[in-house]
């Protein structure tokens, strides 16, 4: 107990809905004076008898002294919820039911007794406002009603008590005696008795519990009984409708376990295990399987006839065997070897890549002449949007062979590639049996897409799982770990497709015929997005070229003024938004028909993104040409005099290592032959220079702008500007060798794209060059440097 100012926390008690027996108790002694709990659930009424349990800490003092000072009679005062922390006098309602209390007993921290229901009261004065609540009290007075009126009700009440018996086995044989005890002369205690062993809620009974006319309680009683009696009947209708289901269904399964015998005794059906054995045979027969496979399955076939159909075992072994004899051995389509049919299909799917195109045919060609198109593994490398992934399709059309996809991005699990053991449940070949099992050939075209992003983690290094896959000399012996047997993918045409060559691991790329896939200039892109690109977009929005027209000079300008990459992806992206602001435009009536033209290609997609590329020039201003994984692009580098005070050079623009050594390689060269450069000797003994390459927040890396850092110091010292378009590209020594690069292709398309009509190349790069197409090098006069001093006079000579 706290002190006098602190209100105890109450300890709620919740009435029992159980229904005890008991002898109804008149009590002659009516206190004006009682003690007080609250209750939940269910308000306590008179003539219940039920055992109610309450906290010992809370309210001991409140039992204890009712039991001193009421002679065991207690107040109970129904609360629907308690908010908060305390019980206040305020929550308590007006009505209430006093008890008696009997076999008062601890039980662990509780306190028990059962509370036999007397009478109702109303609250007239709380004399104590707190734990143990003291309450002044009156009683109901019997009031003068029409006794026949009470009589018809009770016998009511009573017939409807004993039809809910009978609906309800809930309600047992127990309680029908003490229904016996009422009669229809004692109406009140009859409607307190038949309310409480409803399932009414808390506030119905509590309303009850209020109504001080005994007429209007047998009425409210009335109603709650007739709800109670069509629950029971709703009830009643459920399970009985159940039992029906239920005796049905053991029915139909003893019929169907008859049946079963009947069929097995005439030979007329047999049971799962032997129609699975069965099952699995005729598929194994209808396949070419090698001697090892022909054993490993007789071996399991055997297993699965001797276990239980139950067991974990069974399902194992069964879904092994629907691997086995799900699988292709010795299953091959044949394969087109129509050459002009090849040239044909890869015509149609592609513009431009006429490079790319002439060595799929020779692979073609080689593979037409020995009539074998395995040991090849082709790989594809180029920026997004090329064709890629279209190009293997084509390749499998043109073959005549099936054709399966999966990407190697972000995969980490090597079983993936080799399968799973089968030492867990869940486990499955992996994705190579699976494109053989899909397929249905030993011999499909399998593209493993995105090679250059494989993971790796403590589960394995998947790429390292490739090596076996990949290698004519070893994948003929291919051994998946959930199947178990050496399997010959010797037949198959891997082909795989990257974006760079950086992250394959060399093992890996050593085992690929790699084909280069550079790009697209602006007239190519022109005729993809003409002839494929917008047809098969309006195909997909269900539009024809009646509804909505694209004009080429409007194509041209979405290309050079809004995708410069080197693929066509973001080509279709700007089509598709053209194409959903137009059928806006139609459906809300405005146009039946639309142009796209020059004009109104701004009002669907803004201002041009890029606008015509001015070359930066001037002193010390020269440009350069870079590979990027998006294709090439020109690289202007700058340089300027800071000061004279003390002599060196700092580098902005978030240049890797590489280009960080190719500056100071150029910075050295150049000082250390200032004479053969006419440069003053003294220039670089004060001078502190500053080399810039523009987008600053872009990081660049590579040694190919060697020459074009040194071109850049030698326009500073000798204060002449290049006056024409001209860009070049090159590793640079430091003794002035000029030694080959890569990408030549992409770079001279990104020169072709900012109108450079002269392009500086390391004679080292001659044999990629010769293999160029004429429509890239058409227009540009090309120059080749074996050494600085070659650049320096095809840059300065004229000038």
């Amino acid at each position: 107990m706290t002190d006098d100012n602190t209100p105890i926390t109450p300890e709620i008690v919740e009435a029992d809905n159980g229904k005890k027996d008991g002898q109804l108790v008149q009590q002659s002694v009516k206190p004006d004076i009682l003690y007080l709990i609250p209750i939940t659930g269910r308000p306590h009424l008179p003539a219940q008898v039920q055992p109610l349990m309450v906290s010992k800490k809370r309210w001991e003092e409140t039992l204890r002294k009712a039991s001193k000072d009421s002679k065991n009679l207690l107040g109970l005062s129904y609360l629907k919820e308690v908010k908060g922390k305390y019980v206040y006098k305020e929550n308590f309602p007006e009505v209430g039911c006093i008890v008696r209390m009997m076999n008062i007993v601890d039980v662990q921290e509780n306190i028990q007794f059962i509370a036999q229901g007397l009478e109702r009261f109303r609250i007239k004065q709380f004399l104590s406002d707190k734990p143990p609540f003291v309450v002044r009290v009156e009683y109901f007075e019997k009031t003068k009603e029409n006794e026949d009126e009470l009589k018809a009700y009770a016998i009511a009440i009573i017939n409807a008590i004993k039809k809910l018996l009978t609906l309800n086995p809930l309600y047992s044989e127990d309680l029908r005696q003490y229904l016996g005890m009422f009669s229809p002369d004692q109406p009140s205690p009859l409607t307190d008795f038949a309310a409480g062993i409803t399932t009414a809620s808390g506030d119905d009974l509590q309303e009850v519990l209020e109504l001080s006319s005994v007429l209007d309680r047998m009425k409210k009683v009335m109603l709650l009984l007739q709800k109670e009696i069509e629950i029971a009947k709703l009830q009643s209708k459920i399970q009985k409708d159940l039992n029906i289901q239920m005796d049905e269904s053991k029915r139909k399964f003893f019929l169907k376990e008859q049946l079963k015998a009947i069929q097995k005794e005439l030979g007329l059906k047999k049971d799962d295990k032997t129609s699975d054995v069965d099952k699995f045979k005729d598929k194994f027969e209808k396949l070419n399987p090698p001697e090892h496979v022909v054993k490993r399955f007789e071996e399991e076939i055997e297993k699965l006839a001797v276990l239980e159909t139950g067991s974990s075992e069974y399902g194992v072994t069964r879904n092994y065997l629907d691997w086995i004899t799900s699988f292709p051995w010795g299953v091959y389509s044949r394969d087109n070897i129509d050459i002009k049919r090849a040239e044909k299909i890869l015509d149609r799917d592609h513009a431009g890549l006429l490079d790319v195109k002439e060595r799929i045919v020779e692979f073609f060609a080689a593979g037409i002449y020995k009539k074998d198109f395995s040991g090849s593994i082709i790989l594809f490398v180029g920026p997004p949007g090329v064709g890629k992934t279209s190009i293997g399709k084509s390749i499998a059309e043109a073959l005549g062979r099936k054709f399966y996809r999966f990407s190697l991005g972000g995969m980490r699990d090597e079983a993936e590639i080799k399968g799973h053991r089968r030492t867990y449940v869940g486990a499955l070949p992996g994705k190579l049996v699976q494109a053989l099992k899909d397929t249905q050939v030993a011999n499909p075209v399998i593209m493993l897409d995105e090679v250059d992003k494989i993971g790796s983690s403590y589960q394995g290094d998947p790429a390292s799982a490739l090596l076996e896959v990949l290698d004519p000399e070893q994948n003929s012996e291919f051994l998946d770990h959930y199947m178990d047997l050496r399997i010959d993918l010797s037949k198959v045409l891997f082909i795989c497709t990257a974006n760079q060559l950086d992250t394959i691991p060399r093992p890996l790329l050593d085992r690929m015929d790699r084909i280069n896939l550079s790009g697209y200039i602006t007239e190519e892109k022109i005729q993809i997005a003409r002839k494929h690109l917008w047809p098969k977009l309006l195909k997909r929005n269900k539009l024809t070229s009646k509804e909505i027209t694209i004009t080429d000079p409007t194509i041209r300008l979405l290309i050079e003024g809004f995708a410069r990459e080197a693929g066509v992806r973001n080509i279709e992206k700007l089509f598709n938004k053209i194409i959903r602001k137009s059928i806006v435009t139609l459906l809300k009536g405005k146009k039946k028909k639309i142009r796209i033209n020059i004009k109104s290609l701004e009002d669907y997609l803004g201002p041009p993104v890029f606008k015509d590329e001015k070359q930066i020039s001037g002193v010390g201003v020269v440009t350069g040409l870079a590979w990027t994984q998006l294709g090439g692009v020109t690289l202007p580098i700058e340089a300027v005099k800071v000061h004279g005070k003390n002599p060196g050079f700092k580098l902005t623009g978030k240049l890797g290592e590489v280009m960080q050594e190719s500056a100071a390689i150029a910075y050295s060269h150049v000082r250390a032959n200032l004479a053969s450069f006419e440069i003053d000797k003294k220039y670089f003994d004060n001078a502190f220079i500053h080399i810039h390459v523009p987008e600053g927040a872009t990081p660049k890396d590579g040694p190919s702008a060697g020459i074009t850092i040194t071109t850049a110091l030698v326009s500073l010292a000798i204060r002449k500007a290049i006056d024409h378009p001209l860009a070049m590209t090159g590793e640079m020594t430091l003794t002035g060798e000029v030694l080959p690069v890569g990408g030549i292709k992409e770079k001279i398309i990104a020169a072709r794209r900012s109108g450079i009509k002269e392009i500086i190349l390391p004679e080292g790069c001659k044999p990629d060059f010769k293999k160029l197409p004429e429509y890239i090098k058409d227009g540009i006069t090309f120059h080749f440097a074996k050494k600085y001093k070659d650049v320096f006079k095809i840059v300065f000579n004229d000038l």
